[in-house]
C-alpha cells in the first residue's frame, strides 16, 4: 500500500497575483535598518523568554535525563511484583477463612465432599496427578530461514498471544482437569494476553519460555494437542524459525490454587 498523496490535477498557477496563486511582492518588499534592529530585539526576547520557562520547569533539574524519570518497564516490574505479593497475601488470608468456616460452619461430610467438588472445578483447590508441560520460546535473535522458507520477519521469532491461547484450548479440549500458566492456575474467567512478546496474566507480567502445565490424562492431551490446526500453524514456524516448542511428560504434578479475586468486574450502564 502507498502511502505518497495524488498528483495534483490541472495547471498549477504561478506567483503572480491570479486567483488561486500567492501574491508576489511588488515594491514596498525592502526591510529598512530600523526594521531589522527591531526583529532582531524581538528575537532575542523570544530566546529569553524561552529560557525562563525551560529553567522553571525544570525547576534546576536537567529535564532531557531518563534518571529522575521511572521508565514504563519499570513500572510495570514493580506492580508485577507488588501484585504477586498481595497474591500470597490473598492465598494466607484464604486459607485462614476456610479454616474457621469448615470449624465453625456444622455442615454434614456430604456437603463437604461437594463444596470440595466445586472448588476443584472452580480452581481453587490444589490438584495433584499426571500432567503435560508444553514449553514455548522466541526463537534466536537474527535466526536464519531454513533451506526452502522465505527469511523471517520480526514478528515471526517471537511468540504470540494466539501460539497461548491455541495450547490452552487444546489442553481444556483434551479433558485438562486444571491448568497452570507459569506458576498461577487458571480459572474460569483468566485471559492470557500478550503485550508485545510479553504476557500479561491475572496482573503479574512475565517474559519467556513459557511453561503450560496440565494435568490429566496423558495421552488426550497429546493427542488434543497434535490435532489442533493453530499449533499445526505454529509447528512450521519452530521448523522454519527455530521457534522453542517442548513437550514433556510429567508422573506427578502438584497445581497451585487458584489465589487471586474471583469477583467479577463489568460495566454498567449510566443513569
Amino acid at each position: 500500500m502507498s502511502n505518497s498523496a495524488d498528483s495534483p490535477q490541472g495547471p498549477v498557477n504561478s506567483f503572480d497575483g491570479q486567483e488561486g496563486g500567492r501574491s508576489s511582492m511588488r515594491g514596498g518588499g525592502r526591510v529598512t535598518g530600523g526594521t531589522a534592529r527591531l526583529l532582531t530585539a524581538a528575537v532575542f526576547a523570544l530566546a529569553g523568554l524561552i529560557f525562563v520557562t525551560s529553567f522553571n520547569t525544570a525547576k534546576g533539574t536537567n529535564i532531557r535525563t531518563d534518571a529522575s524519570l521511572l521508565k514504563l518497564s519499570d513500572l510495570i516490574q514493580q506492580r508485577s511484583a507488588k501484585n504477586g505479593t498481595l497474591d500470597e497475601s490473598t492465598a494466607a488470608l484464604r486459607k485462614d477463612v476456610d479454616a474457621l468456616a469448615r470449624r465453625d460452619d456444622g455442615s454434614t461430610k456430604a456437603e463437604d465432599e461437594k463444596l470440595g467438588a466445586l472448588e476443584s472445578a472452580a480452581g481453587t483447590r490444589k490438584l495433584s496427578g499426571p500432567a503435560l508441560t508444553v514449553t514455548l520460546n522466541d526463537a534466536p535473535p537474527n535466526a536464519p530461514a531454513a533451506p526452502g522458507y522465505p527469511e523471517p520477519q520480526a514478528n515471526d521469532l517471537v511468540i504470540h498471544q494466539q501460539d497461548l491461547q491455541a495450547v490452552v484450548n487444546a489442553l481444556w479440549k483434551g479433558g485438562a482437569k486444571g491448568i497452570q500458566v507459569m506458576d498461577q492456575r487458571l480459572i474460569s474467567t483468566s485471559a492470557v494476553r500478550c503485550v508485545g512478546n510479553t504476557l500479561i496474566l491475572q496482573g503479574r507480567v512475565y517474559s519467556p519460555p513459557y511453561k503450560i502445565t496440565a494435568v490429566g490424562d496423558q495421552g488426550a492431551l497429546k493427542k488434543a494437542i497434535a490435532a489442533s490446526p493453530a499449533i499445526q500453524n505454529y509447528q512450521l514456524y519452530v521448523e522454519a524459525y527455530g521457534l522453542g516448542w517442548k513437550v514433556d511428560e510429567r508422573k506427578a504434578v502438584t497445581l497451585p490454587a487458584y489465589s487471586g479475586t474471583v469477583d467479577l468486574h463489568y460495566a454498567k450502564p449510566v443513569g
